[in-house]
C-alpha cells in the first residue's frame, strides 16, 4: 500500500515539467521523502484537534522610552502573533499582563492594535464553536459575544485574555486596557470577577469536531484576599451537568505561585482537582514544561514573561511560548523558543572567596577588584556573542548583571566610571554592577531602641517586596510609641501602594478621613468621654477590624472616594498627558529591586508643588501653618493632651460614597447541543440560543464527581521524536 502511494506521488511530481526541469528523479528523491514525512505529521492537526498558542506576561510598552530597549516588547509580541499565524492555531490564550502599565501610552496602544489587526484578521475560517452563554463569559463589554462571530468583523485568529496585576481594571467603571481592545473587537476579555464577596468562574465551552474544551479564567486579584476566599470556600468553579467526563478543562490564572508570605500566594492545592491543565501567569521564570501536581493530579505550565522586566536570576532563563494541542481528553504541549528576546546573563561573585587574588589589606585592592569584575563582564559578553551566531533576530546588545558581595571588609568602587567602559556593548550600561552585603548572622531586632529602619527598608526592597510589606515590617519592628493607633497597617500600606503605583494623590488623606469618621461614630455610639477611655476604645476598635472583610471594604471605600474626588477635579486628563510625556510607572510586585528605577517626577505639566493641596510656594504668609517638628517641646506638650479630643470633636464634611458591588449566582446556562462532527465554520452573527436543547452548570464537588480517564504526553524537546504526540496512559487513578 505504501509503495503504491509512494509511486503515485512520484508520478504526480514527474508530471510537473517545471518542477523536474533539468533534474533527474534521484535529485528529487530526498524532497519527496521529506514531503511524505510532513504529511504524516500534519494528519495529527485534524478537525478534532484544538491548536492553542499560549503566552503570558508580554508587558507591552516596558521601557518604551529607552533608546536601546524601547522596542523589545513590541518585537516579541510581533514574533508571538506571527508564530500563531504560521502554525494556523485555532486561538491565542494570554495569561495576563499584556500591557506593562495600567494606562498604556498612545504609542503602545497603537502598536498593539496594528499587530492584532495584521495577524488576527483575515479570511481564514474559525473551525470551533462556542456553546456556553456568552453574555456571562464576556460580561465587561456592550458586545457580549466572541469577536469572530461579529458580522462586522473578519477575525481569523481569536485572542482570549485575562487581565493581570499590571493592566487590572480600575476606576468607578472597573475598566482596563483589555476592555478597550475588547470594545474594538480585537481581544476577548474574560475571567473578570465583579464581586469581592464570592467568585463563580463560568467556563467558555468550546467544541471542535468531537473535542470539547472548557476554558476557565480568573484575572488578577490581590493574593491575600483570594487566599482568604479560597479558605472560606467563596470560590466556585461551575461545570456543565451533561457529559462532564468528556470535557478537557483548561484554567488560566494570574497570581503568585511561589510563597512570598503566609497568605501572599495561591497554593496549587486550592484549585479543583477536575482540572486537566493550569496555565499560570504572573511568575516571570519560564517553566513551560508541564509539571504534575501529585495531590490534585492536574498539570501546571508556567510560560513566564516574554520580556525581561527585572535583572534577576528568574529572568535569565530562555524564554518560550507553548503550542498546545488538545484532542479529546489528551494533550501535547510543544515549547517554542522566542528568538527576538534580548540575551540576559547574570553572575554572582563573592569577593571573600577569592583570597588568593586579593584581601581587604591588599595594596590597591579596589583597583584589583575593578579589574576582576571587568574580566567577568568581558567573559559574559563573549558568551553572548557566541550565542548570537546564527540568530539574526536576537538584539545585538545583551543585558549583563554582575552581583558583587563585598562583605568582609571590602569597599565598593565607582560604578558609574566602570560602566563607561561598556556603554556601546551592553543594553544596561548604568546598572551592570550591583553591590550587596551578606546579611549579618545576628540582628538585635528585639532591641527596639537600636533598630536601624533604613537598613530594614533597604534589605526588604532588595528582596522585591511590595510597599504594603514594607509598611507592615516597619510597624512590626517600630517602637510602641510610634505604632498606629487609628489606622491599620494593611490600610496604610494599600493607600501608599495606590499613591505610588497609580498616582492616587488623595488615597492616604481619604483613608485617614474615612477612618476618622467611622471612629467618631463608634465613640459617639459607645458614649466614651474621657481621654484615657478614648485611647483604649480606639485601639480596640482598630484591632477588631484587622484581617476582616470589614477592613477590606473600608479600604475600598476610601480608595473609591479618592478616585471620585480626582474625577471631580478633572485631574485625569492632566495625569494622562503627564504620563505620556514625562513619567514612567514604578515597578510592581513581580519586579525586584534589580529592575531599572523609575525616573524622578519633575515639575512638568499638571504637577503640583510640595505644599498642601491648593497651596504652592506663593502661599500667603498670613495662612496658619500646621504643627510640625520644628515647634518647641513646650508647645508640643501643651497640645498633645487635647489633640485627640479635638480630632474626634470635629465633624466630617464629606458624605460617604459606597461602591456598588455586584454578585453573580450559579444560574442555569443554555448551550447548543450539536451532534455534528464536522468543523464549524465562521458564522456571520452570534448564534441564537436553542429553545429545545439546553444544558446547565453545576457547582463542582470533589466527593460526588466520577473521575474520568485521560492520557497526557508532553514534548520536552524541540525535535519531534514520534509522529503521534498524543500518547500516554488512557486511564489514571485518583486518590
Amino acid at each position: 500500500m505504501f509503495c503504491v502511494f509512494f509511486f503515485h506521488v512520484v508520478a504526480d511530481s514527474v508530471s510537473n515539467k517545471q518542477l523536474f526541469k533539468g533534474k533527474t528523479f534521484a535529485d528529487h528523491l530526498p524532497g519527496v521523502i521529506s514531503h511524505l514525512t510532513m504529511s504524516s505529521e500534519n494528519i495529527l492537526d485534524d478537525e478534532d484537534t484544538f491548536k492553542i498558542l499560549i503566552a503570558t506576561d508580554v508587558h507591552l510598552g516596558y521601557l518604551e522610552k529607552d533608546a536601546i530597549r524601547g522596542g523589545d516588547s513590541y518585537s516579541t509580541l510581533n514574533e508571538i502573533l506571527k508564530c500563531a499565524k504560521t502554525n494556523q492555531v485555532d486561538f491565542i490564550l494570554l495569561g495576563g499582563d499584556l500591557f506593562h502599565e495600567n494606562k498604556p501610552s498612545r504609542r503602545c496602544l497603537h502598536n498593539c492594535i496594528s499587530m492584532l489587526r495584521q495577524y488576527c484578521m483575515g479570511d481564514s475560517p474559525v473551525r470551533f464553536n462556542i456553546l456556553s452563554d456568552q453574555t456571562v463569559n464576556f460580561n465587561t463589554t456592550q458586545f457580549p459575544w466572541v469577536n469572530y462571530q461579529d458580522e462586522n468583523l473578519n477575525i481569523s485568529i481569536p485572542v482570549f485574555s485575562i487581565h493581570g496585576n499590571h493592566d487590572d481594571p480600575t476606576g468607578a467603571e472597573g475598566l482596563c486596557a483589555l476592555d478597550l481592545l475588547g470594545a474594538s473587537g480585537l481581544v476577548n476579555h474574560f475571567g473578570h470577577s465583579h464581586s469581592v464577596e464570592r467568585i463563580e468562574i463560568s467556563p467558555i465551552l468550546m467544541q471542535k469536531g468531537s473535542t470539547k474544551l472548557a476554558l476557565y479564567g480568573l484575572g488578577s486579584i490581590p493574593d491575600e484576599r483570594l487566599y482568604r476566599m479560597f479558605v472560606n470556600n467563596q470560590v466556585t468553579m461551575l461545570r456543565p451537568k451533561e457529559d462532564q467526563d468528556q470535557w478537557f478543562n483548561l484554567f488560566t490564572i494570574h497570581q503568585n505561585r511561589s510563597k512570598h508570605g503566609p497568605t501572599n500566594y495561591i497554593p496549587e492545592q486550592f484549585l479543583d482537582e477536575f482540572l486537566d491543565l493550569v496555565v499560570w501567569g504572573h511568575e516571570h521564570e519560564c517553566l513551560i514544561t508541564p509539571t504534575r501536581n501529585e495531590q490534585q493530579l492536574f498539570h501546571v505550565t508556567q510560560p513566564g514573561s516574554s520580556v525581561a522586566t527585572s535583572l534577576s536570576p528568574g529572568e535569565a532563563t530562555e524564554k518560550h511560548i507553548g503550542l498546545l494541542r488538545v484532542k479529546g481528553r489528551k494533550m501535547n504541549l510543544q515549547k517554542i523558543p522566542l528568538k527576538t528576546v534580548r540575551q540576559f546573563f547574570i553572575q554572582d561573585v563573592v569577593l571573600a572567596d577569592h583570597q588568593d587574588l586579593f584581601t581587604p589589606d591588599t595594596p590597591q585592592v579596589t583597583k584589583k577588584i575593578e579589574n576582576f569584575c571587568y574580566a567577568k563582564v568581558t567573559e559574559m559578553l563573549e558568551e553572548a556573542e557566541r550565542g548570537r551566531l546564527g540568530c539574526p533576530l536576537t538584539p545585538e546588545k545583551p543585558l549583563i548583571r554582575l552581583r558583587v558581595d563585598y562583605s568582609g571588609g571590602f569597599e565598593a568602587f565607582n560604578v558609574a566610571r566602570f560602566s563607561q567602559k561598556f556603554v556601546d556593548r551592553v543594553a544596561n550600561p548604568k546598572d551592570i554592577i550591583h553591590f550587596l552585603r551578606r546579611r549579618e548572622q545576628k540582628e538585635d531586632i528585639k532591641d527596639e531602641v537600636n533598630v536601624d529602619y533604613g537598613k530594614l527598608v533597604k534589605t526588604t526592597a532588595i528582596e522585591g517586596l511590595r510597599v504594603e510589606d514594607l509598611v507592615k515590617q516597619y510597624f512590626e519592628a517600630a517602637e510602641q510609641k510610634v505604632q498606629l493607633s487609628l489606622l491599620t497597617e494593611q490600610g496604610m500600606g494599600k493607600a501608599i501602594q495606590e499613591f505610588v503605583d497609580k498616582d492616587e494623590k488623595d488615597a492616604i488623606e481619604e483613608l485617614i478621613t474615612y477612618q476618622l469618621e467611622k471612629t467618631q461614630r463608634h465613640l459617639q455610639a459607645r458614649g466614651v468621654i474621657t481621654e484615657q477611655d478614648i485611647d483604649t476604645e480606639v485601639r480596640l476598635f482598630r484591632d477588631s477590624k484587622k484581617n476582616t472583610t470589614e477592613e477590606e471594604n473600608e479600604i475600598k471605600e476610601a480608595m473609591n472616594r479618592a478616585k471620585a474626588h480626582r474625577l471631580e477635579r478633572g485631574d485625569d486628563d492632566v495625569l494622562d498627558a503627564a504620563i505620556l510625556d514625562d513619567f514612567a510607572t514604578p515597578m510592581d510586585s513581580d519586579e525586584g529591586s534589580d529592575s531599572f528605577p523609575a525616573p524622578t517626577r519633575g515639575r512638568g505639566r499638571g504637577g503640583r508643588g510640595r505644599g498642601s493641596r491648593g497651596r504652592g510656594r506663593g502661599a500667603a504668609a498670613s495662612e496658619p501653618k500646621p504643627a510640625g517638628r520644628g515647634r518647641s517641646q513646650k508647645s508640643s506638650t501643651a497640645t498633645q493632651s487635647r489633640s485627640i479630643m479635638q480630632a474626634f470633636q470635629a465633624s466630617s464634611q464629606r458624605p460617604s460614597r459606597k461602591a456598588a458591588t455586584t454578585s453573580y449566582t450559579a444560574d442555569a446556562m443554555s448551550i447548543e447541543d450539536s451532534d455534528e462532527d464536522t468543523p464549524v465554520l465562521k458564522t456571520t452573527r452570534p448564534p441564537p440560543k436553542p429553545a429545545s436543547s439546553s444544558a446547565s452548570f453545576s457547582k463542582y464537588s470533589s466527593q460526588s464527581q466520577s473521575q474520568s480517564s485521560r492520557g497526557i504526553a508532553f514534548d520536552d524537546s524541540d525535535d519531534e521524536e514520534e509522529d503521534n504526540p498524543f500518547k500516554g496512559r488512557s486511564h489514571r487513578s485518583r486518590r
